[in-house]
């Protein structure tokens, strides 16, 4: 059954493209048919591998959760001891994310002609990874395919959740700000200018505080498009800047002095670095390779440095604690657990416990953190509006003393 890419149009005319199963391009048009889709275009999924020169689709539309159930479900399926093509056959006639369901797809074709599972899953690099890939690899030349699945799937789900824990402690102050900015607009670009508006007769000068809001009005009215464009035009350039090499490497080292949230950024560095490595050293890769593959992982130049001199002096005949605590990136209790784990004989436990202890700090440091700062947030903004609220009354206050 092969794979083939459509578009076409509904009965009421509504544009459509996606992915049918099929023996021919005559049976995908009947089967579209039925299902009431008019088609306008068909190729078949290798088809436009060759003429396109296929490099792997992209990740975007599919959720690292989305990955992370699939791996799940290839690990029970491959361990119930189904052929492969039959474990990916039901994968995709159950995914519902149509660009997860079209690479998966893919990937049966591929291993269809021949292909191993983990040369099929490394054409989509995009989606899967280099440590997925390694992990595959080193099952299938152990017969531990399954076991690797279910560890790369226990993988995945744990970064899934470390990283929802940490987007959802920012959601709130950063939604706070954004609320906070709005509102402070708001009161300068419609409240203030009506309100300063019964001072343009008086004849006494006007206290400093108010002459200063009525300034800041009158900027946020008259030049606002200055000031957007000017924070759009900034956004643009950071983000190409952080995304050169030197750029990058500064970016990431104010990301770790950043007071409170710096330490958080390093622990979930640390925590994706130690469970990566333990990961892998378990799936039975070798170290220098794991090296190679974490430090793509640990989304910190800084970091991702430190592990590249480390592996550099492995190479020498090293052990690995002592090239990570030289550079002075990794808090000494890693380095200590890394080099008792190395003389025991057990360093993929080891790594495991790091991790698992960052990810029980990283959970309570953003806990207290949003704690704290929600307050001081509200305290903030209550005394910013304070502000603007006395800078109003300062002049209806001495005019009532003038007149009693």
């Amino acid at each position: 059954m092969a794979v083939y890419e459509y578009k076409g149009l509904n009965a009421q005319g509504k544009a459509l493209s996606g992915i049918v199963d099929a023996d021919s391009a005559r049976a995908a048009r009947q089967r579209l048919k039925a299902q009431g889709i008019y088609t306008t275009d068909l190729v078949e999924g290798q088809e436009k591998r060759r003429s396109q020169g296929f490099s792997g689709l992209s990740a975007r539309g599919i959720r690292p959760m989305e990955v992370a159930l699939l791996t799940r479900q290839l690990a029970t399926l491959v361990g119930a001891g189904l052929p492969m093509l039959e474990c990916l056959t039901a994968l995709v006639d159950q995914i519902e994310n149509s660009r997860l369901k079209q690479v998966t797809a893919d990937v049966r074709e591929l291993v269809k002609e021949g292909a191993p599972l983990s040369d099929a899953l490394a054409s989509h690099p995009k989606v899967f990874g280099d440590l997925f890939v390694s992990m595959v690899r080193a099952g299938e030349a152990s017969g531990t395919l399954s076991a690797m699945l279910d560890r790369l799937a226990d993988f995945r789900e744990n970064q899934v959740e470390l990283n929802s824990t940490v987007t959802a402690a920012l959601f709130y102050p950063v939604l706070m700000t954004l609320v906070g900015i709005m509102i402070l607009v708001g009161l300068m670009t419609f409240v203030v200018p009506r309100v300063t508006q019964v001072f343009d007769g008086m004849d006494k000068a006007l206290p400093t505080a108010t002459v200063i809001l009525i300034y800041i009005s009158d900027l946020v009215r008259n030049y606002w498009w200055l000031g957007l464009g000017g924070a759009i035009g900034i956004w643009v350039w950071l983000a190409r800047w952080t995304r050169t090499e030197a750029g990058e490497l500064v970016a990431d080292r104010i990301r770790l002095r950043i007071p409170v949230l710096g330490k958080v950024v390093r622990m979930v560095a640390i925590s994706r670095f130690t469970r990566t490595l333990s990961t892998l050293l378990a799936g039975g890769i070798p170290l220098l390779e794991a090296l190679g593959i974490t430090r793509q992982v640990v989304l910190n130049r800084v970091l991702a440095d430190a592990i590249g001199r480390a592996a550099e002096n492995i190479k020498e005949g090293e052990s690995i604690a002592d090239p990570l605590a030289a550079s002075g990136v990794f808090p000494p209790m890693v380095t200590h657990m890394v080099a008792v784990g190395e003389a025991t004989g057990e360093l993929e436990s080891m790594l495991e416990k790091v991790s698992d202890s960052y990810d029980r700090e990283v959970t309570t440091t953003i806990g207290s953190l949003t704690s704290i700062l929600s307050p001081i947030m509200i305290l903030g903004m209550g005394g910013v509006v304070l502000a603007i609220v006395f800078a109003i009354l300062l002049p209806i206050v001495e005019m009532s003393g003038v007149v009693g």
